[in-house]
């Protein structure tokens, strides 16, 4: 069966690499975290001092990106590939609500998605790949043969990432996790480089309302019905 390429895009905290995780491993597919992509980004630049809640030294970032090495190790007992910061594994470190208040402004870089976009349309050149991110049908994949826009409430997705947070551990309220929510949400979809937006052929799919088991069976559906196709 041939091969395809699905592009997974959407709001922060809908689920995307949880159901990216699910398609590739059902289909076989290599899958690629490209907001881990960012995150890596993001923590190499707080490792640095190059990035606070006040402060962002855009252009000492720039001159660094050559220093920035990023790679995914499979993990056989975890089922999925995790991101790898210059030889180190920081799939963990990256998570963290610290790194999610600055992501976005590291990714409003045009220097910086140029880097990660080159380097995500290379790991997808040969199809079969399952990518999620913010602009993956619309710039990295243009002409990928499915596209997935996922969508919830705020609210909803605020819950979710805080009990996400609260089960690692992490110490934070609600309030700020929704606030966090919401800011990414302005700063994702005003940026000029490259906003979230859904792409025209995209199906949308709001899961505010529908558990991950569902929404794996319908949008594994889908991929099954376009790769009937090819």
């Amino acid at each position: 069966m041939k091969k395809i390429t699905i592009a997974i895009d959407g709001y922060s905290s809908t689920g995307k690499s949880t159901l990216a995780k699910q398609l590739a491993k059902e289909l076989g597919y290599v899958y690629i975290d490209t907001g881990a992509m960012y995150r890596a980004v993001t923590f190499f630049a707080m490792q640095k001092g190059l990035i606070t809640a006040d402060y962002f030294d855009e252009q000492g970032l720039v001159n660094a990106l050559d220093q920035i090495h990023l790679e995914f190790q499979y993990n056989g007992l975890r089922g999925f590939a995790e991101i790898h910061l210059n030889q180190k594994n920081v799939e963990e470190a990256i998570r963290t609500l610290e790194v999610s208040r600055l992501v976005s402004q590291i990714a409003q870089l045009s220097e910086v998605r140029k880097k990660l976009v080159e380097q995500q349309q290379g790991f997808g050149r040969s199809k079969g790949v399952v990518m999620d991110g913010r602009d993956i049908g619309t710039v990295v994949f243009p002409d990928a043969e499915l596209k997935i826009f996922m969508t919830a409430s705020p609210e909803i997705r605020a819950k979710r990432r805080f009990d996400e947070l609260v089960a690692k551990g992490q110490a934070v309220t609600y309030d700020e996790v929704f606030q966090n929510v919401v800011e990414r949400d302005r700063i994702d979809t005003t940026r000029k480089d490259s906003p979230l937006v859904k792409a025209a052929d995209a199906i949308e799919f709001d899961n505010s309302s529908v558990d991950r088991e569902t929404q794996f069976l319908q949008i594994t559906a889908l991929a099954y019905e376009v790769l009937n196709r090819q």
